[in-house]
């Protein structure tokens, strides 16, 4: 029960595993959000295999770490995390958007009990987060809760409520993660709607606030570890990312926000992708 110990190459190694879940899940001709997915491959992999108190036999384990996937397009990642850490069998990702399968595009927590909140209506997910921290603070529980946001989903108003609302009540178990890309689905977010510095808008709400490179497994180990002795706030950390991470056909391109691969482009991705995972 609890949290697993790995160090970082085998971190990195996770990583590229779950990203080869994806392109697996996805498939070759069919579409699907690569994007964002591949680029928080890092995030999870230290979140599920080194950070979290969870427990696959137990998924509802009352002192378990919460981690709430607030842009939920990129749940394929989750998925893949789950799969490998044991709460589902890894066959079941090829179900992924099947009629009646538990694994669907967005999160939901209805068909899939180990997750904590359904997901996908971007800027929701803070909020979320806050509420379970504020019930479980009322309770005594010590749990953490972390939240993934896209920085094109800091557009979103309610975020910036949430914010507001976690500083003002002190939430200091609650940590956001900013997968911080720089693209979201149709073009650069600073052509689109410029946030402008991600760090000095959560400073100035009120959190504690961290940058860290988002492909580098220590250095978010490293952070998050300090997230747990920081001031009585809530923490902020910009991972800063490569959208498409680890696919070359994608990094970088708007375009797999969502879109598909043929089947030459994915039978190169998964050779590509095995070796990452084979070093």
């Amino acid at each position: 029960m609890g949290t697993e110990t790995r160090d970082a190459c085998d971190l990195k190694r996770m990583a590229n595993l779950l990203r080869r879940d994806i392109v697996e899940m996805i498939g070759p001709d069919n579409r699907g959000h690569y994007g964002g997915a591949l680029s928080c491959a890092e995030i999870l992999a230290v979140l599920y295999f080194y950070k979290m108190r969870i427990d696959s036999k137990n998924p509802k384990w009352v002192c378990r770490d919460r981690f709430i996937m607030s842009k939920g397009h990129a749940v394929l990642t989750q998925y893949a995390a789950l799969a490998e850490r044991g709460f589902f069998p890894r066959e079941e990702l090829k179900t992924l958007k099947n009629l009646g399968s538990r694994l669907q595009g967005h999160p939901d927590m209805c068909k899939l009990g180990c997750l904590e909140a359904n997901t996908g209506s971007l800027g929701q997910g803070l909020s979320v987060g806050n509420g379970i921290a504020t019930g479980l603070k009322m309770d005594g529980n010590p749990a953490n809760v972390y939240v993934l946001l896209g920085d094109g989903e800091l557009n979103e108003g309610q975020v910036w409520e949430a914010a507001q609302f976690a500083a003002h009540y002190k939430l200091d178990r609650v940590v956001a993660l900013i997968d911080h890309n720089g693209i979201q689905a149709t073009g650069p977010i600073r052509e689109r709607m410029d946030t402008g510095s991600i760090l000095e808008k959560f400073r100035a709400f009120g959190w504690a606030v961290s940058e860290v490179d988002g492909h580098d497994t220590e250095a978010i180990k490293k952070v998050l570890d300090s997230c747990d002795n920081g001031p009585a706030l809530p923490k902020a950390i910009i991972a800063d990312t490569v959208k498409g991470k680890g696919l070359r056909i994608a990094e970088n391109k708007a375009a797999y926000h969502n879109n598909a691969l043929s089947a030459a482009e994915y039978r190169c991705a998964i050779d590509e992708l095995s070796r990452l995972v084979r070093r």
